[in-house]
């Protein structure tokens, strides 16, 4: 039988360190635990005043009553009401898992990173509406974004596009398969005052199909973010797609798209993913993950991120 509040001891310890973290860099949501103690394989995230706890598979799993305690023993320590606290399980996805709803009725709100704000829903799909790992990349793309075209590839609800617009794109693109998120993506921009008529474009399509299209046109970007799925087996994208096995014609293609002196920042969350050495021979390539991990995912390096740029 587990003792819930040995876990409520942890995560009291990690909120009353990280919460001071987080209200210096004006953040809202952030990861409180990861796996910290091995019998409660929990990841732990915070979002203003509600708690998203993802339960990992393992041999001898939590039970419900498990569960209800330890929901109960978080709701209490973190003093936060019990229905706010939102537990789902976490198991391998395959092809457009993310997109589906999961029937769960709980309301869309929007919290603050830096000063820009997020609409993010923690009940109605498997994701939330914002990685939390890929805050310090945002940031990143913020800063090389100034007065570039700017194109966000398999962008999910569209916030490294919020954070490109902020630090000055002069106008972006934005690609994904779901009309669903690509509303979404539409909203944050609005939520920052960002939704500037005819400079930003939605374009819901599989990005393969996208990128040949862009290169029949012959259109050019100064700025890229690819962030793909570790696989998928969408009936849209015609046939499977694996990161691993085919990152190279991924790259090749979307660097195509590149304007000289353009940058692509390429990441992925497959674990044990090695970096084909053909990409060598595309573009000079750095290895930034060190950069783009924040302080509270450092327990279990969540993504590896390159910067490649094109000479």
């Amino acid at each position: 039988m587990i003792d819930p509040q040995v876990l409520g001891n942890r995560v009291l310890k990690n909120q009353r360190h990280l919460g001071k973290w987080a209200c210096r860099e004006g953040i809202q949501a952030y990861r409180l635990y990861d796996r910290d103690i091995p019998e409660f394989p929990l990841a732990i995230d915070r979002y203003a005043d509600w708690l998203h706890v993802q339960v990992f598979e393992k041999k001898r799993p939590l039970q419900a009553d498990d569960l209800e305690n330890i929901r109960s023993e978080l709701a209490a320590r973190l003093e936060i009401p019990l229905l706010q606290v939102v537990i789902k399980h976490r198991r391998r996805q395959r092809g457009l898992t993310q997109y589906e709803r999961l029937g769960a009725t709980a309301p869309s709100f929007s919290v603050a990173e830096r000063d820009l704000r997020f609409e993010v829903n923690l009940s109605a799909y498997l994701d939330t509406g914002l990685f939390l790992d890929h805050r310090n990349t945002r940031q990143l793309v913020r800063k090389h974004a100034a007065q570039k075209r700017f194109l966000n590839l398999f962008a999910y609800t569209g916030s490294i596009t919020v954070y490109a617009v902020a630090g000055g794109a002069k106008n972006s693109v934005t690609v994904d398969m779901s009309n669903t998120y690509q509303a979404w993506s539409r909203r944050n921009l609005a939520l920052n005052g960002l939704d500037h008529p005819g400079r930003h474009e939605f374009v819901q399509s599989d990005v393969l199909g996208f990128l040949q299209r862009m290169h029949d046109q012959g259109e050019l970007f100064d700025l890229i973010v690819l962030d793909p799925p570790s696989f998928s087996n969408s009936k849209r994208m015609g046939g499977t797609f694996d990161v691993q096995r085919d990152q190279l014609a991924l790259l090749s293609d979307t660097l195509r798209l590149l304007t000289p002196g353009g940058e692509l920042f390429f990441s992925n969350n497959r674990q044990g993913f090695r970096l084909d050495p053909g990409v060598g021979n595309l573009a000079s390539v750095t290895e930034i993950t060190a950069q783009t991990i924040p302080i509270d995912f450092k327990r279990h390096t969540p993504h590896r991120c390159w910067l490649l740029k094109k000479t």
